[in-house]
């Protein structure tokens, strides 16, 4: 005799689910289980919300961090944020940490990932052209170069620290508090602002 099971319909939903970031099999089989025992209004609305988002979701044409429809993103349109900072970060998730820790009032550019040959991921990959012009385009500005402490994070900083060297700007890392081998989205509120007001000079 075979062992029930649920069928495959219910299984392909579990099975999508477990696509989503830290959600496992439990995770995704209570999920799904949940939608369908009486909750599938929810789930529609839920799907119609992630629908809308993707629609109308879309990187800042200027820095890449989250925007609506081709717009400038908030940081951009705020005139009160200092232009003459720009603080490079991997990916535009990087951002909200150190909103969060109030020590930091520039702009921002978002890399869209950082190099890693081993993923073949290349500086051709990377929002990093438009940086090298940005920084042509503001005179006397400091990038702040907060990549991850990973091998990854550290080999995509040297590599712009060697594009932008010999133009007209100052280029620092945060210094301090950031763990080794880890990314910002580790990092607590305490520590990002103590990195970032005791960054370095490279």
């Amino acid at each position: 005799m075979n062992n029930l099971d649920y069928p495959i319909p219910v299984l392909e939903l579990v099975t999508a689910l477990k696509q989503l970031p830290g959600i496992g099999t439990r995770g995704a089989e209570r999920m799904a289980l949940w939608m369908l025992q009486g909750h599938m209004e929810e789930a529609e609305a839920i799907a119609r919300t992630i629908g809308q988002a993707a629609e109308h979701v879309t990187p800042c044409p200027v820095c890449g961090f989250f925007s609506t429809e081709g717009e400038l993103c908030a940081a951009c349109r705020d005139e009160e944020r200092d232009s003459r900072l720009i603080c490079v970060v991997e990916q535009a998730t990087d951002v909200i940490p150190i909103e969060r820790s109030s020590a930091y009032r520039g702009l921002y550019h978002c890399l869209g990932g950082k190099l890693s040959p081993l993923d073949d991921v290349e500086p051709e990959d990377l929002n990093i052209q438009s940086l090298v012009e940005r920084v042509s385009r503001q005179p006397d500005c400091e990038v702040i170069l907060a990549t991850g402490s990973d091998v990854e994070g550290e080999a995509t900083s040297a590599y712009l620290h060697h594009l932008l060297k010999e133009m007209d700007c100052r280029i620092s890392r945060p210094a301090q508090g950031l763990p080794a081998g880890s990314g910002l989205s580790h990092a607590d509120t305490l520590t990002l602002m103590k990195a970032l007001e005791g960054r370095t000079r490279l």
